[in-house]
């Protein structure tokens, strides 16, 4: 490619957003299309600031740079690697976290609840002593709610030591180490034997036959954070079941299973799920208290 045609940011992103569309590429990962995935990656490569496009659309740039930027845009348009894992950072809500291949991009409508406490459900946030997330992966989510609740400690499970490598690095970098412990453990055989006040999760969810129809940006992704078995439920069966005996009697019980309402329905059903509201709906994570899973 003659790579003298491209002079300015603009150039690029013009290019950029012409192969991802050609390509059909999916979006999944941060953005929603391509303009907006273009434009983050442009501005990363560059070391530019992510909020401050238009200020540097006609700058001229170095040849180096240009190679650089055409590059990325090749690895996502002809590998279809997540835009994530080229940067080595996901953002979740206000909080950013490096990421790489050996864990899921960063992604939970859990996030949404966690700066507003799981109102009404939790009516003290001041009183929450400990707390459990399980398939942490990353470690996002523990990170948020340790963020969220100060007071209270967290443990963070996760069965794959590669997962919780990339944890450690994320939980070191929001200097969390004092108060969040990250556990390898086939959900809750290596936990602590002590009661939660709330356990939160984010597990893989996938039922089989859309596993087979993924994208392969998703298929990138480590296949142990995704895969929930024929009807999605597998691993939320067996957390629900051993939830019980890890909750406070006024503890809950909190899972995202994404599109899955409908299996999660018909396995839970009779429990009476509460179904939270998020941005994408009230179908994405329901809640299940102490007394519930008691029965």
């Amino acid at each position: 490619m003659n790579t003298t045609l491209f002079t300015t940011p603009r150039d690029l992103l013009r290019y950029a957003v012409t192969r991802f569309n050609t390509a059909k590429l999916f979006f999944g990962h941060g953005s929603t299309e391509a303009y907006d995935e273009a434009a983050y990656l442009i501005l990363h490569t560059l070391k530019l600031p992510l909020d401050l496009l238009d200020p540097f659309l006609d700058a001229k740039l170095l040849p180096e740079e240009v190679a650089a930027v055409l590059a990325v845009i090749d690895r996502r348009t002809n590998d279809r690697v997540p835009a994530a894992y080229i940067t080595n950072e996901a953002f979740l809500g206000t909080y950013k976290f490096y990421v790489d291949e050996r864990t899921i991009v960063p992604r939970s409508f859990i996030a949404e609840l966690i700066p507003e406490y799981f109102a009404p459900w939790v009516n003290e946030p001041e009183n929450v002593s400990n707390i459990l997330e399980l398939c942490t992966g990353s470690g996002c989510l523990a990170i948020m709610m340790a963020d969220a609740f100060p007071d209270a400690a967290v443990d963070a499970v996760d069965i794959s030591a590669d997962a919780l490598e990339v944890a450690k690095r994320n939980v070191a970098t929001y200097e969390l180490e004092n108060r969040l412990t990250l556990i390898q453990s086939d959900l809750y055989a290596n936990v602590p034997n002590k009661k939660y006040d709330l356990i939160i999760t984010n597990p893989p969810y996938v039922n089989s036959a859309s596993m087979s129809k993924l994208p392969m940006e998703y298929r990138a992704e480590p296949e142990l954070a995704l895969d929930g078995g024929k009807d999605g439920m597998d691993l939320v069966r067996r957390i629900v079941a051993g939830a019980a005996e890890r909750l406070t009697d006024d503890g809950l019980l909190i899972v995202e299973i994404g599109n899955e309402k409908e299996y999660a329905e018909a396995a839970f059903g009779e429990l009476g799920l509460t179904w939270l509201t998020t941005s994408n709906g009230d179908d994405m994570v329901f809640l299940l208290t102490a007394d519930q899973l008691k029965l």
